[in-house]
């Protein structure tokens, strides 16, 4: 099974749109801020790194065969400056198309490790894109989430 032309055309679209937006929240951060955690969250440089380790692994490991490291648990305590999260934005709108490009043919590394999922190594194409979506939407809105409150504790 592959993913379709269009199929890959639209996540590559909304995946843009996507990370207009991560662009658009680090742009109402500075090297504090955006290292500041939430009560019982994660800062939304956590967040962005969570997602570039999230996206390598689905995209880069499991669907193109890359071999992307990824240690996931400290995805989620990283600190780095606005500048660093932008250049894993960077990253992601470079990789996506190359990625994605593979869900035409089918997933080269069903044996990728870097997930806790247990099903991963049965995802179809369209599975693991239409996933990709749903990490990066979900993140994304975490960390509108985060901005706000930390933009709102600030002042």
């Amino acid at each position: 099974m592959a993913a379709t032309d269009g199929q890959i055309a639209a996540f590559l679209a909304v995946a843009s749109e996507t990370l207009d937006t991560v662009d658009s929240v680090l742009a109402d951060l500075d090297d504090r801020t955006v290292n500041h955690a939430t009560p019982g969250g994660n800062s939304v440089f956590a967040l962005v790194t969570h997602m570039g380790g999230a996206l390598g692994y689905w995209g880069g490991s499991l669907l193109a065969g890359e071999d992307v490291p990824r240690d996931r648990s400290s995805e989620f305590v990283a600190t780095g400056t606005v500048d660093e999260a932008r250049a894993i934005v960077r990253g992601l709108r470079a990789d996506l198309p190359r990625w994605a490009g593979v869900a035409a043919t089918g997933i080269r590394n069903p044996a990728a490790t870097g997930t806790t999922r247990r099903d991963a190594a049965t995802a179809t194409p369209e599975w693991v894109l239409t996933h990709m979506l749903r990490e990066l939407t979900q993140h994304t809105g975490h960390m509108e989430i985060c901005r706000d409150v930390v933009v709102a504790a600030a002042h």
